[in-house]
């Protein structure tokens, strides 16, 4: 089994905090969808005939895209692949682009999954990240979503936020409750660097970001969530049971996926990846020429090590010393127990020779996973 990535590189406007690719210029947007058409075409022979489990639109602002385009790239991706009957397609969504009609509209075509980027139901919260939706449309559209007839709805909020206190972050979990949506994302502000965000807490424009208040945010989520029935399958993932992202479960299993479009990365579930240009211009003008449009590199055993390290410490299941073992040796089993000494028992439980990251452990489960590295 294997999954498509879509990146669609185009938004309204850009938020503070995205290092995504893309561009709030829709003018180059027919051409880089008749290159994209190209490129699913081309590509259909990569990977060995192996059945499409998941169909995912990401970006940038997929919800940009009028139903007939939606629809087209979808019809190329089931004449040029083989697509199981229950395949999970998503599409990510911002508020804003979900009127009535393009709800509508979006019942028919293949679309079974809503991934709502929500961020929040606080003005102010909104206005610090630059979002452009405001807190009534990110309610609206998550229940003209539900009245429409889809129940795989997944929304995405952001915590962490100088401006979001306590009370307001216990408030927007309390909202994500009452909507009764299965599967809710939840991300802590990163400052990326050279992002408007970064610039403008350099410049004592915007206050920083706070360690101590990501970290209560976080015990806070976790402490609403779980007792209502959600599952943490994934450090900022929590799903109802039925209802995790396939998708992304399918990357974290290190399983192949191709990824179209610029920006968009692929994986042969071996040890290759591959990377389009972050460029809409190039990959136009390159993908027309039938020239290169895309970086690769062939990971090493340790770069493949590295990277089981890097997901499967996020997961629910934990790591598993024997298939540590199995796949990279008994060298590699024992570099990941000695690295584990340097932590305190606080931060993980060896059980059932797994490694498991405790509610501790997930705060610093980035650090714990570099120190774990060969």
């Amino acid at each position: 089994m294997a999954g498509i990535y879509i990146h669609i590189p185009f938004c309204k406007q850009a938020c503070h905090y995205c290092d995504f690719h893309f561009s709030t210029s829709l003018k180059l947007k027919e051409p880089l969808l008749l290159a994209l058409h190209q490129e699913i075409a081309s590509r259909k022979d990569e990977l060995s005939m192996d059945p499409i489990e998941t169909i995912y639109f990401g970006g940038g602002t997929p919800s940009i895209l009028e139903i007939d385009e939606i629809k087209k790239i979808l019809e190329l991706v089931y004449m040029h692949y083989q697509v199981v009957d229950e395949v999970e397609i998503t599409l990510e969504s911002n508020p804003d682009d979900l009127s009535p009609k393009k709800i509508k509209g979006l019942r028919t075509s293949m679309i079974n999954r809503f991934s709502i980027g929500v961020q929040s139901f606080f003005e102010e919260d909104l206005q610090y990240m630059n979002r452009v939706h405001s807190v009534s449309e990110a309610e609206r559209s998550v229940k003209s979503v539900q009245d429409a007839g889809f129940e795989n709805i997944t929304i995405d909020l952001i915590y962490g936020t100088p401006t979001l206190s306590k009370e307001h972050w216990e408030e927007n979990l309390r909202k994500t409750i009452s909507l009764e949506v299965p599967h809710v994302s939840c991300y802590a502000l990163t400052v990326e660097e050279n992002t408007p965000l970064e610039h403008l807490i350099r410049r004592k424009k915007l206050p920083l970001v706070e360690d101590a208040q990501v970290a209560d945010h976080f015990l806070m989520l976790v402490e609403q969530l779980i007792p209502v029935g959600f599952e943490q399958y994934e450090i900022s993932n929590f799903s109802k049971p039925g209802y995790r992202s396939r998708h992304n479960t399918a990357y974290w299993s290190g399983k192949a996926y191709l990824g179209f479009g610029p920006g968009a990365h692929s994986f042969n579930g071996k040890d290759q990846r591959r990377w389009n240009l972050s460029n809409n211009a190039l990959y136009v003008q390159k993908t027309a020429a039938k020239e290169t449009y895309w970086d690769q590199e062939i990971l090493t055993e340790k770069d493949r090590y590295n990277e089981f390290i890097m997901t499967q410490i996020r997961l629910q299941e934990g790591i598993s010393l024997d298939l540590v073992e199995r796949k990279f040796g008994q060298s590699y089993k024992q570099h990941l127990l000695n690295g584990l000494e340097g932590f305190s028992k606080d931060a993980y439980t060896l059980l059932d020779n797994k490694m498991v990251l405790t509610i501790q452990g997930k705060l610093i489960s980035d650090r714990l996973a570099s120190d774990l590295f060969f």
